[in-house]
Parts: C-alpha cells; sequence; structure tokens
C-alpha cells in the first residue's frame, strides 16, 4: 500500500502530519510504514507533540548551528545562488533524518504517548513538500 502525503509549509518550522497518517492508515493490520521526504532542503522527525515550545527550541536550535548564508561565519559557503537560506537548509537535511520507519500493530502506528511525525520545513518561504509512503 502507498500513497504521498502533501504538505503545504509557511516556512521554517516544524509541520505535525500524524493525523494524516493515522487515517491512512486505519483497518490496516501489522506491518511498517516508511515515510520518506522527497527533498533536500527538509526533513522528517518523530518529536515530541504537547509542548509547542519542543517546536520552538529545536527551530531555534537549528538555527544558531547552522545559521544563513549571509551570516558572516557562514561565507566559506559557496552554494548561495538560491537565498541565504538555501545551503543552510541542504546542511541540516543532511544532518537529520529524510525517513523513518515506524511500526504498525492491528492499524495503529507504534508511537509513544506524546510523540509525533513532523515534516521539518528548513527553507524561509512557503513550500509544498510530498512525502511517500510506503506500508507493507
Amino acid at each position: 500500500m502507498q500513497t504521498r502525503f502533501s504538505i503545504s509549509t509557511r516556512g521554517q518550522g516544524l509541520y505535525e502530519f500524524t493525523p494524516q497518517v493515522t487515517a491512512w492508515l486505519k483497518g490496516q493490520g501489522d506491518g511498517l510504514l516508511t515515510l520518506f521526504v522527497q527533498h533536500t532542503s527538509a526533513s522528517l522527525l518523530i518529536q515530541e507533540n504537547a509542548d509547542p515550545d519542543v517546536q520552538g527550541d529545536l527551530l531555534a536550535y537549528f538555527a544558531r548551528l547552522v545559521p544563513p548564508a549571509d551570516n558572516p561565519q557562514m561565507r566559506y559557503l559557496r552554494h548561495t545562488m538560491e537565498g541565504p537560506d538555501d545551503m543552510p537548509a541542504h546542511i541540516k537535511a543532511a544532518m537529520m533524518p529524510v525517513s523513518l520507519n515506524i511500526p504498525v500493530t492491528a492499524g495503529r502506528m507504534s508511537l509513544g504517548t506524546w510523540q509525533g511525525i513532523y515534516l521539518f520545513e528548513h527553507r524561509t518561504a512557503p513550500h509544498h513538500r510530498q512525502i511517500a509512503a510506503h506500508f507493507a
């Protein structure tokens, strides 16, 4: 069973799409769910979905870790033609997962109580992101 999830972003941030995946898997049996983001400047994460401060802190941490290309400490970057957020977005995507595997039991993902599935958008402009899903 395969599908794609489309997520519209409003710029950098974490976008939870657990409910969409949950609805797609409803009524299925046991298996393994694989999710794969089809972009080089976004990532996938399983992260806490109870306190929004967690997402804000993650965003702030990665902004400090990999600042925009126009920051003086990033002057070594050569790929800058697509704007100051582009190469840092590629670096962040190289540091974080672009695919996830989640066990599914009786049509329900085996996520912990406070876990959700997120697209982590690393670009500052809005984008339409595609996530390929495979359940077997």
